[in-house]
Parts: structure tokens; C-alpha cells; sequence
């Protein structure tokens, strides 16, 4: 699984998460340094996320050319174009789908289904953290955030983000960490499932909206009684 749930006890720099409005894109506010509960996959899917790090494995056979067939070299060198190309036919032909494409990688039955279960279970999953919080006002997103690029393993952000407040990115405790990882996806909802529906419409960030009014007695009480065993 290379799914990470972000939160500030989970990466070294919390001060790139710092955002004045919520739900929020996390990927595009810069490198994150994961601290705890993360995998080897992930590690590996978020370096391979470096544009600086593709770019360089494009051109490298450019660069084996030259070091192969001295000759070589020169033409190699004064040919920017070609390596432009070369950038621009692996970013948007092998690791991304034309947009004319991206319906046909899964039906729209499929793709509104992987969406209803993103809804249920992450209502489900907010709502047993503001019981389990005493949140009684405000609204708690859950956001889940997928890179675009096919042909890898998807890589999947996960957090917990409030409407108000200073900060917007909600801590997290190791149990409610457990509780998303455990109750976001299976075999029956994967990452993959989800990252098919975002790439059918274009749309790599979704977030699950849960008003904290919206917790039935029940779950209040049932988190009371759990809390106080």
C-alpha cells in the first residue's frame, strides 16, 4: 500500500502544512519528510514523484550515449530539443493519460461506486472521530489526495482537516491513524479503485465534508463508554 496519512506527528517539516483554509491540496505545497507510519512503498512512490528525478532518468541514455560512442557527444550535447521531447512524450504519454483516454480506464458504474464508498466510509470514519473528540460545532474534512501519474503504483495523501481554527491540519493520534489506514480501503475498495474513478474525471483531490452536530447520541456514547473502559 503506498497510502500515507498525513498528520504533524507523522512528517519532520509541519510548518509546510500550514494553510489558512480547509479542504486543502497538500501535494503541491511541497516536499513532505515523512516521520512515522510510512512504507517502504511509499518512500519510493514519493521520490519517484521528484519531476527533477524523472527528468534525469529520461535523458539518461542521452548521457550513456555519449559516455558509449565519444563521437557521439558533441551532437548529443547541441540536441535540447530531442531531450525536450523525449521529457515531454514520457511526462504526458507514458506516465500520464491524454484526457481524451481517461474515460475508457473505467466504467462510470465502477467509477460512481468507488465514489460512494469514498463517502461512506469516510463519513463513517469522521464521525467516529468527533464522537470520540466530544465535537459538538464545526465541520471535519477527510481529504484524500492522489498523484496523476499512471503506470506506478498510486500514491495516496491522507489527512484530517477542520473549518476553523489556526491550524487546519487536525493531529492525529496513533489509534485514529489505525482507524483511517484500517477503514478507508480494502479488497473490496482499493487506492487503485479510487485513483481509476479520480482519472475518468480529472480529478486527483476529494474531500468528505462531516458536521460535527451530525453525531448521533449513540455514537457519543458508545465513544464515552469506550473511552472510559
Amino acid at each position: 500500500m503506498t497510502m500515507f496519512v498525513l498528520s504533524p506527528e507523522t512528517v519532520w517539516n509541519p510548518s509546510i502544512l500550514d494553510f489558512p483554509t480547509a479542504p486543502r491540496k497538500i501535494l503541491v505545497r511541497g516536499l513532505m519528510l515523512p516521520r512515522r507510519d510510512v512504507t517502504w512503498g511509499f518512500i519510493f512512490r514519493m521520490i519517484f514523484e521528484s519531476q527533477v528525478l524523472r527528468f534525469a532518468i529520461t535523458l539518461l541514455p542521452f548521457g550513456i550515449a555519449a559516455i558509449v560512442w565519444p563521437t557521439a557527444a558533441l551532437p548529443v550535447s547541441q540536441a535540447p530539443l530531442v531531450m525536450l521531447f523525449a521529457i515531454g512524450v514520457v511526462e504526458l504519454r507514458v506516465l500520464r493519460i491524454p484526457r481524451e483516454k481517461r474515460k475508457e480506464m473505467t466504467t462510470e458504474a465502477k467509477a460512481a461506486t468507488a465514489l460512494d464508498s469514498l463517502n461512506f466510509r469516510g463519513r463513517r470514519i469522521l464521525a467516529q472521530m468527533a464522537a470520540s473528540r466530544g465535537m459538538e460545532t464545526g465541520t471535519i474534512f477527510l481529504v484524500v489526495e492522489q498523484s496523476d501519474m499512471v503506470r506506478v503504483p498510486p500514491m495516496t495523501i491522507v489527512s484530517v482537516q477542520l473549518d476553523e481554527g489556526k491550524s487546519r491540519l487536525v493531529p492525529l493520534t496513533a489509534e485514529e491513524r489505525a482507524v483511517i489506514r484500517d477503514g478507508l480501503f480494502d479488497d473490496e475498495f482499493t487506492e487503485r479503485d479510487l485513483f481509476l474513478a479520480n482519472q475518468r474525471e480529472g480529478v486527483p483531490f476529494r474531500s468528505v465534508a462531516f458536521k460535527a452536530r451530525g453525531v448521533s447520541a449513540h455514537a457519543r456514547l458508545a465513544a464515552f463508554l469506550e473511552a472510559s473502559a
